[in-house]
């Protein structure tokens, strides 16, 4: 995704809003037009932008937390097979849980502080990556594995310098699923209990009938996902450069060096 699209894409939904506000005029405290939303901002951006700091502290903290964890148990399943076919049940019963079940408990564990929010934002990137990149290594062409065992290579030759770089293409595609979804755990953390936060100004906010400031608290919310997402693009862009060449050309690249010392 790029920036010029995301802004376009703003743009619009800026354009259709403001539209509709004018069209049927619906009360503020039911939907406030963007214009009162900005307004709504520039009445205390010290105070939003403090509690966007906050919100974004606990979405860096768990983002870094459930890729490094779903990469972990992804690379484990696949290099030691029989563990893995009895950690993966465990972590398919745990996504069955939804996540709005898992954080009272989690806050009832780990406390009203960012420890509780950390967790819940880890969570909810974990699962997307580890499947993603699951499936990317149990996916390699059965080809190439014949091809790779001619070599003699190990299983942990084969894992490392095949299946691992085959299966980035995947992973990244779990990344980029998974970093829009990073401020979801984080607010929901806030709204079962927080004291700072975006999550905690749209609950103040919609019990005072303040629904300008709920806004612009989402508004900051959906910037903050559009440039996380923008990031995880532009970090990834040339981590698998390979994804865009040929699948003939993929095999004899990684054969050869397998056979490297």
């Amino acid at each position: 995704m790029r920036a010029t699209h995301a802004l376009n894409g703003i743009g619009l939904l800026l354009l259709l809003w403001q539209a509709g506000t004018w069209l049927f005029a619906p009360p503020r405290y039911i939907l406030p037009s963007p214009a009162d939303v900005a307004a709504a901002f520039w009445r205390q951006p010290g105070f939003l932008f403090g509690q966007a700091m906050v919100t974004l502290g606990e979405m860096a903290l768990g983002l870094a937390a459930g890729v490094t964890a779903g990469i972990l148990v992804a690379f484990t399943i696949a290099a030691i097979p029989r563990l893995g076919r009895l950690v993966w049940p465990m972590v398919l019963v745990l996504q069955a849980f939804p996540v709005f079940v898992l954080a009272p408990i989690l806050v009832l564990w780990f406390g009203f502080g960012m420890a509780s929010k950390v967790v819940m934002t880890a969570i909810i990137i974990f699962f997307p990556v580890a499947s993603s990149f699951t499936d990317g290594l149990n996916r390699t062409d059965r080809a190439i594995l014949d091809a790779a065992s001619l070599t003699e290579a190990s299983h942990w030759q084969i894992l490392t310098r095949l299946r691992v770089p085959l299966a980035l293409p995947s992973l990244i595609s779990g990344l980029r699923v998974a970093a829009p979804l990073a401020p979801l755990g984080a607010v929901i953390g806030e709204w079962v209990g927080a004291s700072a936060g975006l999550g905690f100004v749209m609950i103040q906010s919609n019990a005072r009938m303040q629904t300008d400031t709920m806004f612009a608290a989402m508004a900051i919310l959906a910037v903050m996902a559009v440039l996380l997402r923008l990031i995880v693009d532009r970090a990834t862009a040339n981590l698998a450069p390979w994804a865009k060449e040929t699948e003939y050309t993929i095999p004899l690249r990684y054969l050869r060096r397998l056979s490297a010392p």
